[in-house]
């Protein structure tokens, strides 16, 4: 590859894997605020040893991977490298997907599939060529329908794709927990699953705080903190947190790139992590043959299995009513 299409932090003997263990690499497609955020954060964690960027638009992804490389004194030994060249992908241990449509201000993100369905079908045989033995992580709205439709365009086995899902989600939901209680938010064991979007819903009945059900969980004054009228409005504010933020600043990024950099961990570290990302279901709560976001054990191999948490009647029926909302979404994108 000619200098003139590739961009990289560092002299190439760098990537000759001689890292030992450390040898990876993160193929990241998209040098949007996204897809930059997400290889800025895996760059100053060091989570691989080679971050790999491409998109089409040759300028923007040549000065991104020039400016993350230019902070190599202040982080880990980590090579960065952008292409408007594919091949920049190849070998590529997880690729991660954040190329779309942008989400305009008050937009649902099913309304964002026909666009990404396009680009995702464009994409899906090059980066296939370039990177077979990945994992692969979708980012893109909507996540949970790019999900199905890119595991059936690649015919990949179904561990080996997934989505950011609810992950997000689920950070908010905790942090704003923890605010009410007061507490830090690695304290909260709460997750949102189902469809990232609109009937996405927290799992209240399995929620603690430390070991104390949530449900019990009292404030100063001996009251019940969470009352039925506070979890509603708690769920309501996580459901539309990115909503907000895309009205005030135009696109959600940090967290998003957060998130997905925590994944790419899970996946390279073989943590065996239990996230809520999305990933086609068998049998799930009764749940077949779409993705959704569910208690998820992740490591090297991808999403190794699904948790069988407990649910009450009430949240099998949400997880239901996503499900419906996706094959409806599916059925009219024709997959």
């Amino acid at each position: 590859m000619t200098e003139s299409k590739t961009a990289a932090t560092s002299p190439s003997s760098w990537s000759s894997g001689t890292a030992g263990d450390r040898r990876s690499k993160i193929g990241i497609v998209g040098a949007g605020a996204v897809g930059s955020s997400l290889a800025y954060f895996c760059q100053i964690r060091g989570i691989a040893r080679e971050i790999a960027i491409y998109d089409v638009a040759s300028e923007k992804v040549h000065a991104e991977a020039a400016d993350l490389s230019h902070g190599a004194m202040f982080s880990p030994s980590t090579v960065v490298s952008g292409s408007d060249d594919v091949s920049v992908l190849a070998g590529a241990d997880i690729v991660v997907i954040t190329a779309g449509a942008k989400q305009k201000p008050g937009q649902p993100r099913l309304e964002l599939a026909e666009a990404n369905v396009n680009i995702l079908r464009a994409m899906t045989p090059k980066l296939l060529e370039v990177a077979p033995d990945a994992v692969y992580v979708l980012v893109t709205n909507p996540c949970d329908v790019l999900t199905s439709v890119f595991r059936e365009l690649s015919g990949l086995p179904k561990e080996r794709v997934m989505s950011s899902g609810t992950v997000l989600d689920t950070s908010r939901l905790r942090l704003r927990l923890s605010e009410e209680a007061g507490v830090s938010p690695t304290s909260v064991h709460a997750m949102i699953v189902g469809e990232h979007g609109d009937t996405e819903f927290p799992l209240w009945s399995i929620a603690n705080i430390g070991s104390v059900p949530l449900l019990e969980w009292r404030n100063g004054t001996g009251e019940l903190a969470f009352p039925e009228d506070v979890r509603d409005t708690i769920a309501d504010e996580v459901m539309h947190a990115a909503y907000s933020v895309i009205a005030g600043k135009g696109a959600t990024n940090y967290a998003i790139g957060m998130a997905g950099g925590s994944i790419c961990q899970a996946i390279l570290s073989d943590q065996h992590a239990v996230m809520p990302v999305s990933t086609i279901l068998e049998d799930y709560q009764g749940v077949s043959g779409v993705a959704l976001s569910v208690p998820s054990v992740v490591g090297r191999a991808g999403v190794l299995h699904q948790l069988p948490v407990p649910m009450s009647d009430g949240e099998v029926q949400q997880l239901h009513k996503s499900a419906d909302a996706l094959r409806s979404s599916l059925s009219t994108l024709g997959f």
